[in-house]
């Protein structure tokens, strides 16, 4: 099974414009986050796909392999894609990985690969951890229910399953990390947006409109993603070793 993780790192950003170039800690924002997936067993490689010169300029200086893709992307699974299709090699399997979690390490996505490795009835794979009840009312949040065999009946970003005669012991909440097989990768950017998909503003809800099967694994700790200037002191903060004094 050839894999290869594709991260995904554009330039514009509502609340934190330009964060993949983010380098308070001696790093670049999305070094830390290749650095990490660099370390998983079974990648045969890595890859950058921006929209920005100065990103791709970025990547190379950390010696990472990167590509400049089209700006006009709706969503960063279309840009993998577009990185994926024009590998030298086909791959078999495509991760997405998104460039604002630089938490994201070795262990979530070996487990990705486990998944598509012994799951051949599953279209894609993703994680999700258990969370307590004060998960269920954010939305930022999203709560996915399975079946028995741990496939995804459903994601939402309100509180699922309803809990209608009892008080909610937890959640399991969606990490935002995605393993396609590259048949369907190519079936999801060929389909428009779903209507679940446009009511949650949720991308995988188009996969499962489509009838295309994610297997959900488990990840032992929820990746925060840096998406204001408060998540990115937040992810400083927690560095071990700290960043250097400036």
């Amino acid at each position: 099974m050839r894999a290869v993780a594709v991260i995904p790192a554009r330039y514009a950003s509502t609340r934190l414009p330009g964060k993949p170039l983010l380098r308070e800690s001696g790093k670049y924002l999305v070094q830390h986050v290749w650095e990490g997936v660099r370390q998983a067993r079974g990648l045969s490689e890595v890859l950058i796909a921006t929209d920005d010169r100065r990103i791709l300029d970025a990547a190379h200086s950390f010696g990472a392999r990167a590509v400049l893709t089209r700006p006009d992307h709706a969503c960063g699974t279309d840009r993998v894609h577009e990185a994926a299709r024009g590998l030298e090699q086909r791959p078999d399997v495509v991760l997405n990985v998104q460039g604002d979690e630089p938490g994201m390490g070795p262990e979530e996505i070996e487990e990705i690969l486990r998944l598509l490795g012994t799951r051949p009835e599953a279209d894609l794979a993703t994680l999700a951890v258990e969370a307590g009840p004060e998960a269920g009312p954010v939305p930022s949040k999203v709560k996915v229910v399975t079946d028995a065999t741990g496939l995804a009946l459903y994601f939402s970003r309100s509180p699922i399953p309803f809990y209608r005669n009892a008080a909610p012991p937890g959640y399991l909440v969606h990490v935002g990390l995605y393993g396609y097989r590259m048949e369907a990768l190519e079936r999801f950017v060929s389909l428009p947006p779903s209507p679940l998909e446009k009511a949650e503003s949720l991308e995988q809800l188009r996969a499962l409109q489509a009838g295309l099967r994610i297997a959900v694994g488990r990840a032992r700790r929820f990746q925060a993603s840096v998406d204001t200037p408060e998540d990115y002191r937040a992810f400083l903060a927690a560095l071990d070793p700290p960043p250097p004094a400036r």
